[in-house]
């Protein structure tokens, strides 16, 4: 086995471990709203946030409002983008509208804010399999030079989510294969379908990672070591300790 997990002691399906090689290439990438500097930035920031002492103890607050002061940065981005990276990474449960459109009038674009998030969730995901393994965290990889393209889809507008999304009723050709065929779109796609290289990029782990879409709601076969039964169980401890709507 090569790549990110070349020196685990444990097995991992080829397919799962080439999905987080793509997924790692991707976080140096050039983005559609952030260079890949500032993407190599964010994933810094998401790990260093771990650590940060205002974050744990606002969560350990009843309110994260009621604990005042800066976070614990590593001084490379925004203050609004750390309050972003911080509060996703560590206090996603307690986010609220009121919270995100605050981020937004400080400055963040509302397709920045979507690419960001994506960022973060890939680290974690990925920092989380290797301690899992034993591993240690896996060096950031090379930022990408060039600007990003700034391409925001003309039919986006607001659905469900904070953010707006494209409905499977407006897609363009350009995100004509956005969402998968043979069942509904999922809110989580949608939600992050104003920047659409970001649901390709993210679904492409998750696919891997979890099941693919269609597979999720084939209960005449098992695609994965565990049953569906026992994949659930696992998520739902897992989102009801993480305090997840889902």
């Amino acid at each position: 086995m090569s790549g990110l997990y070349g020196s685990s002691r444990v097995a991992i399906r080829d397919d799962l471990a080439k999905a987080h090689d793509r997924a790692w290439e991707r976080i140096g990438r050039l983005g559609t709203w952030w260079d890949g500097a500032q993407r190599v930035a964010i994933a810094a920031e998401t790990r260093h946030a771990s650590a940060c002492t205002p974050c744990r103890r606002r969560k350990e607050a009843l309110s994260p409002a009621a604990i005042e002061g800066t976070h614990d940065s590593l001084g490379e981005l925004s203050e609004v983008m750390v309050e972003v990276v911080h509060r996703v990474r560590n206090d996603p449960g307690r986010l609220s509208e009121r919270w995100y459109r605050g981020v937004v009038a400080a400055g963040l674009s509302e397709e920045q804010y979507v690419e960001a998030v994506s960022v973060v969730a890939h680290i974690v995901a990925i920092d989380t399999m290797a301690r899992g393994l034993g591993l240690d965290s896996l060096p950031l990889p090379r930022p990408q030079a060039g600007a990003p393209s700034r391409h925001r889809p003309v039919a986006a507008k607001s659905g469900g989510a904070w953010v707006p999304w494209l409905e499977p009723t407006d897609l363009s050709d350009a995100e004509a294969d956005l969402y998968p065929t043979g069942r509904p779109a999922a809110n989580i796609m949608k939600a992050m379908s104003l920047v659409p290289d970001e649901v390709r990029g993210f679904f492409d782990l998750v696919s891997h990672q979890y099941m693919p879409p269609l597979a999720m709601r084939d209960f005449s076969r098992e695609y994965r070591a565990i049953s569906h039964s026992q994949i659930e169980l696992l998520a739902a401890r897992v989102s009801a300790l993480n305090q997840c709507l889902y």
